[in-house]
């Protein structure tokens, strides 16, 4: 039986009034509510924009929200949830990344001239998630009433009229303006577009919402849709973000003195930013992202993230004084973390000659005897690592049974990095096992403070932050309390599917996608 012939599954989209509205949240809620009700579900976002990025178990590139949402409602992601991507890597163009692989790289208006050829792609995608799951929950991007764009349109109300699809308006009361945003939306979209919205969702509340319910009634007289829910403001912290967290709510969730103080250099195309979110719930532990040599002070290790453009990124932190301020804090013993693009900036030199990012040959910080050399080949995998030597990162009395405990992480990256001939270094930092081969990753210093590795996601591994956390408490001369238990990835999911039961109608959603069995489900 062919694809075209199979029954295909029910449908419920996720529209917002703007960027960060809360879709992706609403989304990932709505799976695990779905899947706690017995349905086979799966989530949906036709067109991505996002560095934070991850990688299917066939080395397919998605968005990091595609695999929130597909572990909420408990599968594997695959390149069907999200067919295209695009990677921001300078101001006026994105690597586009069609069903998992890199494509090229194109500016707007060349990437609006692709659309016709990507929309069939878009099409088969969810097509083929529908044929496999009862239920596909589909997210939109940015807002559906830009009106300029919406000729270019394959990821909003193009998506619902292909699909039939019943829309959920999200809108963010925390910026303000939330019923001008919600009304505003719904009244610049043409009228059978308009009518796809079925129930509007006030996101991120703080207060009592009985004193909203004037303004559901004349929103909904003015409009015809009901307001379906109030979702009260919650600490997502645990669960991994789409987009570049908010710099100014990071500062304040860490402004209080604690014991052990990490700096992440704030690189301006940084990429897989979620990685850190585990680091930034440690209870002893600030997270701060510096932007510029006054900023870094004297923190306890000195972090250098991923970046989708490393050569830029590169001479930004030189700009910004952030190269020698490393260098000298370095030289006074304190510890550098490189990874990925982070990595590849800490040694000697970049080459690239291909052109992969940008042509030319640029210095590193020189805190490793490395040269990295862009080639047009980009690889993306899943792996498994241990570790392969102590180093004066971890080697504590916690950490000897690192070597023995897989740790799981990603590879996302262009470039190939070699140690220079006659060097003398450390061991390399991991082993890791990709596609049936096994390999060694990155490089350590001689004194095991300078650690570089291209794999992304290991610091959401508990023993291997443990470890950290320790040596460097250790050396400060500090003792670490006991880590309580922590909450899992599934526990925020429950949690959030919980909060988010409690608040909205889920009968009145169930009746709005047919689905008899949402009701009532928490």
């Amino acid at each position: 039986m062919s694809i075209a012939t199979l029954p295909l599954g029910r449908v419920l989209m996720v529209q917002g009034t703007t960027s960060d509205a809360g879709k992706s949240t609403l989304v990932a809620a709505l799976c695990r509510l779905l899947t706690n009700a017995g349905y086979r579900v799966a989530p949906f976002k036709a067109q991505n924009m996002s560095n934070n990025a991850a990688v299917t178990a066939d080395g397919g590139e998605v968005g990091r929200a595609q695999a929130m949402q597909a572990a909420a409602a408990r599968i594997a992601v695959t390149v069907e949830m999200n067919p295209v991507l695009l990677k921001p890597q300078a101001d006026n163009s994105s690597q586009i990344v069609v069903l998992g692989k890199a494509r090229r790289v194109a500016n707007a208006r060349e990437f609006y001239a692709l659309k016709a050829e990507l929309w069939p792609i878009v099409t088969a995608a969810l097509d083929r998630l529908r044929a496999e799951y009862d239920v596909v929950v589909i997210e939109g991007a940015g807002s559906p009433a830009e009106i300029n764009l919406a000729q270019y349109d394959i990821v909003n109300m193009r998506v619902a009229r292909y699909a039939d699809a019943p829309v959920l308006l999200v809108g963010d009361i925390d910026r303000g303006g939330v019923f001008a945003s919600l009304y505003g939306t719904h009244a610049l979209l043409p009228e059978s577009d308009a009518a796809r919205i079925q129930g509007f969702i006030i996101n991120k509340f703080r207060g009592d919402p009985t004193l909203l319910d004037s303004g559901f009634e004349m929103l909904q007289a003015r409009t015809g849709v009901p307001t379906l829910g109030v979702v009260p403001y919650m600490d997502l912290s645990r669960i991994p973000a789409e987009d570049a967290l908010a710099w100014d709510a990071l500062r304040a969730r860490n402004a209080t003195t604690k014991h052990l103080d990490i700096a992440i250099a704030r690189l301006p195309r940084i990429a897989n930013l979620d990685e850190f979110q585990p680091l930034i719930a440690e209870p002893d532990v600030s997270v701060r992202f510096v932007a510029s040599a006054a900023e870094l002070g004297a923190p306890d290790l000195i972090i250098v993230p991923g970046t989708k453009s490393t050569i830029d990124d590169l001479e930004w932190l030189d700009r910004t004084g952030l190269v020698a301020e490393i260098r000298a804090r370095n030289a006074s013993g304190t510890p550098v973390l490189g990874i990925c693009g982070g990595f590849q900036m800490l040694g000697t030199r970049i080459i690239d000659e291909s052109g992969a990012e940008r042509a030319g040959d640029v210095p590193g910080l020189g805190l490793l005897p490395v040269t990295t050399y862009f080639i047009g080949e980009k690889v993306t995998r899943r792996v498994e690592a241990r570790v392969a030597t102590s180093t004066s990162l971890w080697n504590t009395e916690d950490s000897a049974s690192l070597a023995d405990a897989p740790l799981d992480g990603y590879e996302i990256h262009m470039g190939r990095t070699r140690v220079n001939d006659g060097a003398r270094v450390g061991a390399p930092p991991f082993s890791v096992r990709a596609d049936a081969e096994h390999s060694a990753d990155g490089c350590t210093s001689i004194d095991g403070l300078i650690v570089g590795t291209y794999i992304h996601g290991l610091l959401e591994n508990d023993a291997l932050r443990d470890a950290l956390l320790h040596r460097l408490a250790t050396r400060k001369g500090i003792r670490r309390s006991p880590v309580a238990r922590r909450t899992t990835l599934d526990d925020a999911f429950n949690e959030l599917a919980r909060v988010v039961g409690e608040h909205v109608d889920l009968a009145a959603i169930a009746k709005i996608a047919d689905l008899p069995l949402l009701a009532g489900v928490s």
